[in-house]
């Protein structure tokens, strides 16, 4: 997906989200979701860290796991499950984002920044992680900021 991401915040509260994978990234994508809401369930065989604010599902992908699903997020390190979870998503309406091919998304992660009452995301091209992280970090700090003056 070429050019510019528009920004579109969304209320999960309550919406089943379906995430694919239980590594590093999977587990973040599910804790971030759970804790805006979202009724989150991963699916897979094993997970990188505890099973905190979401249901885990101990096997692999099968179709079919996405049925309810509001969104979806496949982070696995397989390709063609991958795949998979993006051809159930598209044919049943499913928001769907994955890790491995950001051409294969429909809505993308940000780097979410939270402080005093704000909710701030940040999502760069692509191509320069370091650059997102860094306006991530400063972001976080001015809201720090903001909460500390009150």
């Amino acid at each position: 997906m070429a050019g510019k991401r528009f920004p579109l915040f969304v209320s999960l509260e309550g919406r089943s989200a379906v995430v694919v994978g239980g590594g590093t990234v999977g587990l973040r994508r599910a804790e971030v979701l759970a804790r805006f809401g979202a009724e989150v369930t991963v699916v897979s065989p094993v997970l990188s860290g505890p099973a905190e604010g979401f249901r885990w599902v101990p096997r692999t992908y099968e179709t079919g796991d996405l049925a309810g699903a509001y969104l979806a997020a496949a982070a696995t390190d397989c390709p063609e499950v991958n795949g998979a979870v993006g051809r159930e998503a598209r044919k049943a309406g499913v928001l769907f984002n994955r890790s491995d091919q950001p051409d294969g998304c429909d809505f993308f992660f940000p780097a979410v920044c939270e402080g005093d009452g704000l909710v701030a995301g940040v999502v760069g091209g692509g191509s320069d992680h370091k650059k997102t992280a860094r306006a991530a970090r400063e972001i976080r700090r001015v809201l720090a900021e903001m909460e500390e003056s009150k």
